[in-house]
């Protein structure tokens, strides 16, 4: 997503809120000894990396977080294209050399480390900037390698979710990126209806299932439904309940490891619609479900908006929205041990 425009999870009102084809699959960039990640399993410190978006408002030094919090994760968005089948930050900045590998190396110098997102609500999307799998695959494999990633995480949002054609490519990508790199985490982080996935979002998990994709974390983003009932919490439950149901029978899973393949990403404070706010308490229903059956991911959006706004100030880059202690929500958040 490129700032101004903000992430939806992220509708516009919060900020105030022709590929160039790679090789056909043979040739898609293989993880060599230095490139591959380290084997991880989807859980603990990883599976509760909160959002930072460093390109977007005032966003916190990382290891001013990590020491307040304790978390040792975060998921930095976001990988765009930069106009054709070639990631960079915010689809300007290069992956390396610059501010944003910078703060990686800061992150694990203090003990941490990284999921990096590609995607989200604004921008030119690789999904639909690469023309093919394999190349959209190459695509993801030069973030995995600049950064000798563990775990990615694809935001797939806007006219890259609504397509099918698109859905396919990337769930196909996402398949040889698993191939070429073992041992790699991925999750698929979508939007949701309260009752659970949508059709689109149904048929991305169907997609996944039918290409063998054995991904880690089906994640939803319970926010911005336009009209729900109950509290924010209780919403999240139910539309967890839809999402495990989908992975179940898209996998013929049970459902312990339906749950176990299930992930949240929600949102803190006030969300882009009026009658959403997320509160603290919020977070605390959705700890106890996470907890109750160990899904793959509770994460949310995002670090940069963990903090009370000044004197008049409304949510959006930077604060939340309501009365809170700095870092209430990822406080909450990184007591999830998978």
């Amino acid at each position: 997503m490129h700032a101004p425009v903000p992430p939806n999870r992220l509708a516009a009102a919060l900020a105030g809120a022709g590929c160039l084809l790679l090789p056909l699959i043979a040739a898609v960039p293989q993880a060599n000894a230095t490139d591959a990640p380290q084997a991880a399993a989807a859980s603990g410190a990883m599976a509760v990396a909160p959002y930072e978006y460093l390109g977007w408002g005032n966003p916190q030094k990382p290891t001013d977080v990590m020491a307040a919090t304790g978390v040792k994760w975060f998921t930095l968005a976001f990988i765009l294209s930069d106009g054709g089948c070639n990631p960079k930050w915010d689809g300007s900045r290069a992956l390396t050399g610059g501010s944003d590998e910078s703060a990686i190396k800061s992150i694990r110098g203090a003990g941490g480390d990284v999921v990096v997102s590609v995607g989200g609500w604004s921008g030119n999307k690789l999904g639909e900037k690469c023309s093919s799998a394999s190349a959209l695959a190459g695509a993801y494999q030069k973030v995995i390698n600049a950064y000798h990633l563990k775990a990615l995480d694809i935001d797939i949002e806007a006219t890259e979710f609504s397509n099918a054609t698109v859905r396919q490519r990337v769930v196909s990508a996402l398949k040889i990126v698993k191939t070429n790199n073992p041992g790699i985490v991925t999750y698929v982080t979508m939007g949701t209806a309260p009752s659970g996935p949508d059709a689109n979002g149904k048929d991305l998990i169907k997609k996944g299932a039918a290409a063998g994709l054995a991904n880690d974390g089906w994640t939803i983003m319970p926010f911005d439904f336009e009209g729900h009932s109950g509290t924010m919490g209780s919403a999240t439950e139910s539309a967890l309940e839809g999402l495990k149901a989908a992975v179940k029978s898209a996998y013929g899973y049970s459902d312990d490891a339906a749950y176990r393949h299930i992930g949240v990403s929600s949102m803190n404070g006030k969300t882009d619609e009026s009658d959403e706010t997320v509160t603290t308490g919020d977070f605390q229903t959705i700890l106890g479900y996470a907890k109750q059956h160990h899904i793959a991911r509770f994460t949310f959006w995002a670090v940069n908006r963990d903090r009370q706004c000044g004197s008049g100030g409304d949510a959006g880059s930077s604060c939340s929205g309501v009365g809170q202690s700095p870092y209430a929500f990822t406080k909450i958040v990184s007591q999830y041990a998978g």
